[in-house]
């Protein structure tokens, strides 16, 4: 069976998928990924065969356009601006930045690359001739090639965050589903993209946390896959009894939504007074931001280590809220707590609140005072535990991704 993969551009989209193509190879099936040229590195370092034929704007620039946007109109949480759309860099002024305009000169560009993008994908599908296509949430090519060429195209979502799912803060009717500005689906004769398209969703949720459907749900357990990376060179014992914290953030936050959102600085002054062990696993440019700040002797700055390797060892997580590290920490079984900016990391991190295993606070006005108490509650207070262990029991209760080759099979008729 030829299997073929339609990835968006950012990895944590799609790191979630990873298993399952594993799963599909070691069956003897063929799968290929389609995906933009961003993505081919960390494709092949997840084992799997990339394809970079994809076009379209970069996720972080659609991210930083979108504050952009929330400035204008007066819903910007941060106290200080949001980065520059196109550069990234800080604004000093709204006024550095003409959204107006830069939208009416880029609008042909911006439909030329998505047309190139969704163009591709139906033409490389209709040569390889896949039987069945996955792709995650904001892939908008894997529902295409399925509609196009009438083989079952199947919905693989990142974590509890699933189309129903409405954008917090945006205009009623804004959810994660992504457009067709180009008019793909009308001109290849895949019918209409909407909310409502999908028929099958591949949920890797337990059931406690996992977002509405309308869809056919097929659950899958949630193997954690974080990317690359090796067992710290130095076991990492504990010491004593005290409780061990693990604080890890994304630098996609920063790039996203500027300095202001680094919220680690006070994460841990919030940690400064509390009896605990600390792990801190940061990367790249999160370590480079983090130079300056002294940090107590409970801190353990590591080296890159994928999370599910720290995860197990310890008794608290804390992050930004994005679905790797949510997915992650309820396969450990461990409490969350979510210090998110909003879009779909607010939307998992109130799900796993409400069921209990996690407290979720908005990065803006999550200052040191309010963090420690968040954090202090989730350590001393048993539910939290008692709720994560619970979701951990239900993920592990649903069928691998090695169980769920079969259906696909059966599927793809």
């Amino acid at each position: 069976m030829r299997v073929l993969f339609t990835v968006s551009d950012w990895p944590g989209h799609w790191y979630s998928m990873v298993p399952l193509g594993w799963a599909l190879q070691a069956a003897g099936h063929e799968v290929k990924v389609l995906c933009a040229p961003s993505q081919t590195e960390p494709l092949t370092h997840a084992g799997l065969v990339p394809l970079p034929v994809l076009d379209g704007m970069d996720m972080s620039m659609r991210g930083r356009l979108h504050n952009y946007r929330k400035a204008l109109a007066g819903t910007w949480p941060f106290d200080t601006l949001p980065p520059h759309p196109l550069t990234g860099e800080p604004l000093g002024s709204l006024d550095e930045f003409d959204m107006e305009t830069w939208s009416r000169e880029n609008h042909d560009w911006a439909i030329e690359t998505v047309t190139r993008s969704t163009d591709a994908a139906v033409e490389f599908a209709r040569h390889w001739r896949p039987h069945l296509v996955v792709h995650d949430l904001m892939s908008l090519e894997g529902q295409l090639v399925g509609g196009a060429l009438g083989i079952p195209a199947l919905l693989h979502l990142w974590g509890p965050c699933g189309p129903q799912d409405q954008v917090p803060g945006a205009p009623p009717g804004a959810g994660f589903v992504p457009m067709d500005p180009s008019g793909a689906f009308a001109r290849h004769g895949a019918g209409e993209m909407n909310a409502d398209i999908y028929t099958h969703v591949i949920d890797p949720s337990p059931h406690g946390v996992a977002p509405p459907l309308v869809a056919r749900r097929i659950p899958v357990r949630h193997l954690p896959y974080n990317g690359p990376g090796a067992v710290p060179p130095q076991r990492l014992d504990r010491t004593g009894d005290r409780p061990r914290v693990c604080v890890v953030w994304g630098t996609s936050v920063s790039r996203v939504h500027g300095p202001a959102s680094f919220a680690v600085p006070r994460i841990i002054e919030a940690l400064a007074d509390v009896d605990a062990e600390v792990l801190l696993a940061l990367t790249g440019e999160d370590r480079e931001r983090l130079a300056d700040t002294p940090l107590p002797n409970s801190v353990r700055l590591l080296p890159r280590t994928p999370l599910s390797l720290l995860l197990p060892e310890c008794d608290l997580v804390v992050h930004h809220g994005g679905a790797g590290c949510t997915m992650t920490g309820l396969a450990a079984g461990i409490p969350q707590l979510a210090v998110h900016a909003g879009q779909d990391q607010e939307v998992i991190a109130d799900r796993v609140a409400a069921a209990g295993a996690a407290h979720s606070l908005t990065n803006a006005h999550a200052d040191p005072v309010t963090l420690h108490k968040a954090i202090t509650a989730l350590l001393s207070d048993t539910t939290h535990t008692t709720a994560a262990r619970r979701l951990k029991a239900e993920m592990e209760n649903v069928p691998t991704p090695a169980d769920v080759v079969a259906d696909l099979v059966a599927l793809a008729g």
